[in-house]
């Protein structure tokens, strides 16, 4: 993402990063660049210092204090040279700084380093965006030490290798980032700020949400699922409501159409005494409802 609000210098970066293989969106206010994050997760911001409605200070503030977005890298871009700007950005928790007039050779190495250093210390999965292990497990240490009431939440995509079986690995990253971007407006629409998204591995995904009415997010982010997930099939598929899956045996066989499945547990229910307690409960609780579905892939413990 790019906060700037230099049409020409916005353009200027959009076209170059294109060109890159990036995907640019363009924020030309400090209040649209954050409500922009609040829907899609960009993989790194470069960060107009001097905005119209606000200082790119108070952007990378509200940033980093928000748990969805406290882990994206920012770099500042600015007219300033003082030594007391770029100390004041960096205090702030920005991961570079560059400065106008610059070499846009530079900034795309600086931008290439700051990604590769944010996906090796945070671990984001390249397909949604999200926090992968080590940062869900951080997340829930300091969770353990807080007395304000939270739900971890298991979400699991149902059939979704059958449906790379016959759409290809292409399609099923789309779902994959179709489900990130719909749990960030489920977040949005039933949780609240400090609420943290994760995805683990493959069809699993985490919500961990301060909401006192979880059952409310777990019901709206499946219903929303179930429906708008269809859009990823053919309308032959969806008229059927099932797909054929070439097999070796049978020449073929049924497999349904995907669907969410949500397990939870909650410090207003439970006392935990360690992640892998938590962790377990919430995927024992979502396959309560799945006869025979095994438990996919949780995170990794390293204790």
């Amino acid at each position: 993402m790019v906060v700037e609000d230099d049409p020409d210098i916005a353009k200027m970066l959009s076209i170059y990063f294109s060109g890159q293989q990036y995907e640019v969106h363009i924020a030309p206010r400090g209040s649209e660049a954050l409500a922009m994050t609040r829907k899609q997760l960009p993989h790194l911001i470069i960060l107009d210092i001097m905005l119209p409605d606000m200082n790119g200070y108070d952007v990378c503030r509200e940033l980093r204090t928000t748990t969805r977005t406290s882990h994206i890298p920012i770099i500042f871009l600015t007219q300033k040279d003082e030594r007391s700007d770029k100390i004041a950005g960096l205090e702030l928790g920005a991961d570079d700084y560059i400065t106008k007039p610059f070499d846009i050779e530079e900034l795309k190495l600086r931008v290439q380093n700051a990604i590769a250093a944010a996906n090796r210390q945070a671990h984001i999965d390249s397909k949604s965006g999200l926090p992968t292990g080590r940062l869900i497990e951080d997340h829930l240490r300091s969770l353990m030490h807080t007395d304000r009431p939270w739900s971890y939440m298991d979400v699991k995509i149902n059939q979704f290798d059958p449906f790379t079986e016959v759409y290809g690995f292409v399609a099923g990253d789309e779902v994959l980032r179709f489900m990130a971007l719909l749990m960030g407006e489920v977040v949005d629409q039933a949780g609240t700020p400090d609420d943290f998204m994760g995805h683990p591995g493959r069809d699993n995904f985490v919500a961990i949400s301060h909401t006192p009415d979880p059952d409310t997010f777990k019901q709206r982010l499946t219903d929303r699922f179930n429906e708008e997930v269809k859009q990823h099939y053919s309308f032959i598929d969806r008229e059927r409501g099932y797909i054929l899956v070439p097999d070796t045996v049978t020449g073929e066989r049924q497999e349904a159409l995907m669907t969410l499945s949500i397990g939870a547990v909650s410090t207003a229910t439970h006392r935990f005494s360690d992640i892998r307690e938590i962790t377990e409960l919430a995927a024992e609780d979502r396959r309560r409802g799945l006869t025979g579905e095994d438990s996919g892939p949780q995170i990794e413990t390293s204790w």
